[in-house]
């Protein structure tokens, strides 16, 4: 057995051929690491058999721990020499599986690129490492005035260098943008240890601008090590309006009819009634239980601008048939309307033992319609389902509860998960919104995309990784992978999509 052969193993290959390419691997590491940051044995290497998707788990072969760019590009030449795959990792808190490991490949963790190297108010720019935790960021940059935008539920734990691969957004991103927006440059290396930039510390690079293509790659392209992120001035005042409504058509429709207004609001978040009970319990953030939807509407800036942009976005609410409208008193209560919606996972969390949450986009004007049919997905799959949406952009966040002990329950809630998703397509939106594709989508990719647009995206992979060793299996699938999925669709009896018929 050689190394070699490591991308064609698969589970049912013997424990012998994986342990002696284990010990092959672990080997040509010791050249780059010490002892200590190279883990291999069975208790090791299980706090990172999965991200935040738990339902699908994998032990890697070896998990690597650098702390220099010198280490990181010389894992990444010994596991080229050898053709053994590379899942690079941040936090782990990703939800679409795209950290998961591969059975027979080395796990790249980049926790220890945890250093802040600066940050530079004139230009209102930090460069950090990628291990930096989003929040940090911010931290760092308080003492200026500024602080980094995009602000995920996980912002307290998740990585820089995992938005970078999810393309991240958080409840501001209405306003402020997702994680391409508010990044200038990304520095890191190729599956060859190769040394390679993406954009520049200008607005413009030289030559192809290619940092769109890296930021949501899921670490496909290349393994990143340094980020160059904007910084943006905080605002004087934010002041957030908590609107209920007595129907859920009510509260989609009012979504559309802010933006309608021309008020871009710094966020503008749903809530459906069964998620704010859930949150109400964990949280105590002042919810209105009685309402069938709520919706967060936050105005940041001056306090001028702020004072008339809360009144023009009250009015509108009115208009569309709000029972009530809060609007915090303080800076306390606006963080304690936040803190609800942040805790969404969590609370619920609280009340099942496991829940899948999903991610789609779908146009604004269909927030209504996708809850009616998630409703009505909740009889088919006989399974629950919380709803909380990024609302201002139509970024859906459903949370299917089930029991992962409970194999029927898993499978219920995958189809009831990939109805979700060919349901969103159907109704013009995409199968992904901002939490990445990773294996958790891999197969609604075949809903959405062609075989021919699927060979075009394995082309780009294939410029930057000709072997398909960074995070191989993930993101993109194959003509062989759509046909079995149609045909699993069929046989469950849930097949929609007019694009799945074909197989």
């Amino acid at each position: 057995m050689t190394a070699v052969n490591a991308l064609e193993l698969n589970a049912a290959e013997s424990a012998m051929a994986r342990t002696q390419l284990q010990r092959q691997v672990v080997q040509a590491l010791q050249t780059a690491l010490p002892a200590h940051a190279i883990l291999f044995t069975s208790e090791d290497t299980t706090p990172y058999e999965c991200d935040g998707l738990t339902a699908y788990r994998e032990r890697p072969l070896v998990v690597a721990l650098p702390e220099t760019e010198a280490q990181v590009q010389a894992i990444l030449k010994a596991c080229h020499t050898l053709q053994v795959p590379v899942v690079a990792r941040g936090a782990g808190t990703g939800l679409s599986g795209g950290a998961m490991p591969h059975r027979m490949g080395v796990t790249l963790s980049m926790a220890r690129f945890n250093q802040i190297k600066t940050v530079d108010p004139i230009s209102r720019t930090a460069v950090v490492q990628c291990g930096v935790r989003n929040l940090a960021i911010s931290d760092a940059a308080a003492p200026f005035g500024l602080y980094y935008a995009p602000d995920p539920s996980s912002q307290i734990a998740c990585t820089i260098g995992g938005n970078v691969a999810e393309n991240s957004g958080g409840v501001h991103c209405l306003k402020y943008g997702l994680t391409v927006h508010n990044v200038l440059k990304v520095r890191g290396f190729t599956i060859e240890g190769e040394p390679i930039e993406f954009g520049s510390d200008a607005l413009d690079a030289p030559g192809y601008d290619l940092l769109a293509i890296l930021v949501g790659s899921e670490g496909m392209l290349a393994v990143t090590t340094e980020v160059t992120v904007k910084l943006v001035p905080k605002p004087q005042l934010a002041r957030c309006i908590m609107a209920s409504f007595d129907d859920v058509r009510k509260a989609g429709d009012a979504v559309a009819a802010v933006i309608a207004a021309g008020i871009i609001p710094a966020g503008l978040e749903m809530m459906d009634g069964p998620m704010t009970i859930a949150v109400e319990g964990f949280v105590h953030a002042g919810y209105d239980l009685s309402a069938a939807a709520i919706l967060l509407c936050e105005s940041d800036g001056t306090p001028e601008e702020v004072e008339e942009e809360i009144g023009r976005m009250s009015e509108v609410l009115r208009g569309c048939g709000a029972t009530a409208i809060t609007v915090s008193r303080d800076e306390a209560q606006r963080l304690k309307f936040w803190s609800g919606r942040k805790n969404a996972f969590p609370a619920s969390g609280r009340i099942s033992p496991d829940y899948m949450c999903m991610d789609s986009t779908i146009p604004r004007k269909r927030l209504a319609d996708i809850l009616q049919a998630i409703s009505e997905m909740e009889t088919q799959y006989g399974l629950k389902c919380l709803n909380v949406f990024h609302a201002g952009d139509g970024n859906l966040h459903p949370l299917i509860l089930f029991d992962a002990n409970d194999p029927d329950q898993l499978r219920r809630c995958e189809l009831f998960g990939a109805d979700i998703l060919e349901t969103s397509v159907a109704m013009g939106g995409t199968v992904t919104g901002e939490h990445g594709v990773g294996i958790e989508k891999v197969n609604s990719m075949c809903v959405q995309f062609s075989a021919e647009e699927n060979e075009q995206m394995f082309a780009v992979k294939r410029a930057f990784d000709p072997l398909g060793l960074l995070n191989p299996g993930k993101v993109i699938p194959t003509l062989n992978r759509c046909a079995d999925y149609g045909k699993m669709l069929v046989r469950a009896g849930a097949i929609k999509h007019p694009e799945l018929e074909r197989f």
